[in-house]
């Protein structure tokens, strides 16, 4: 499946809803104080928040797996946390510019994350979070 970079960034934004859990990831904890809000706030304080690396055991996840918190907040349950994959967007200059596009601009976001999942589901998704998807024989390749 081939997916441009804006759209990785994109499909990042879903970050922007729910939490990491130590059983099934080994990280504990949301992306955002409003977790269960969908909006830009996941870019927002991506580029505008200084994320300093930690040890995710600190925050209640596996022990060696790295998490970022913004410099300066409480070590603490439930405090907002990055991951590597999410910090490295700000380093990659190709997908630095839609982050920080997504961060100024929530309604472009939203146009962008629709498109990409939407191109997601069409191009197929084999199983996702165990459920199996009755129509990834339609498409295999564009």
């Amino acid at each position: 499946m081939a997916l441009t970079d804006q759209e990785i960034v994109a499909l990042s934004g879903a970050h922007t809803i729910g939490a990491m859990h130590a059983d099934r990831s080994g990280h504990e904890g949301p992306w955002t104080d409003q977790p269960q809000h969908f909006d830009n706030q996941y870019f927002k304080d991506l580029v505008g928040k200084e994320w300093v690396k930690t040890d995710a055991s600190e925050l209640g996840g596996a022990k060696g797996n790295a998490v970022y918190v913004a410099k300066g907040s409480p070590i603490k349950s439930g405090t907002p946390i990055m991951l590597p994959t999410d910090v490295a967007m700000l380093e990659d200059s190709k997908m630095r510019v839609w982050v920080d596009l997504y961060a100024a601009d929530e309604t472009r976001f939203f146009q962008d994350f629709s498109s990409a999942f939407t191109k997601l589901q069409e191009l197929g998704v084999p199983a996702f979070h165990g459920i199996s998807n009755p129509h990834s024989h339609v498409k295999t390749e564009l």
